[in-house]
């Protein structure tokens, strides 16, 4: 099966929300509404992506910066295409797009109890940082 990666472009939203929506251990919120999604992506110009398998999207990654350190959101490939490298290959598109642009940190978040996307990360090379705390607040 022949995967192609491109840059996510809004035209991408509907098939990424209904997978986003189909994968567990992912959440949604109100930022993940269309106005929303257009201001990351036009903020964070080529950094996010989706991959294609004979145009069927097969997975998505979000990933936004502020000029010190980024953050990935919703790196998700559908159950059919799993277990292939996608992740992996999304992944490394952005990380491509944040050294060219030297920033040096990467973060991302992920639901304590999504074993499968913390075994995904830890095998990636990321590191758990129990030092930390992340605290919220709905404006």
């Amino acid at each position: 099966m022949n995967i192609k990666i491109r840059e996510m472009t809004l035209q991408d939203y509907d098939n990424c929300l209904n997978l986003w929506k189909e994968t567990q251990g992912l959440g949604l919120s109100r930022s993940d509404e269309m106005q929303y999604l257009l201001h990351f992506l036009e903020r964070n110009l080529h950094l996010s992506f989706v991959a294609l398998a004979d145009e069927c999207l097969a997975g998505t990654v979000l990933c936004g910066h502020d000029g010190r350190r980024a953050f990935i959101y919703h790196l998700a490939v559908a159950s059919e295409f799993r277990r292939q490298g996608i992740a992996s290959k999304l992944l490394e598109h952005c990380v491509d797009g944040l050294k060219e642009l030297d920033i040096e940190k990467c973060h991302i978040m992920v639901y304590k109890d999504n074993t499968e996307g913390l075994d995904f990360w830890r095998k990636a090379g990321w590191s758990d940082r129990p030092e930390l705390v992340i605290l919220s607040k709905i404006i």
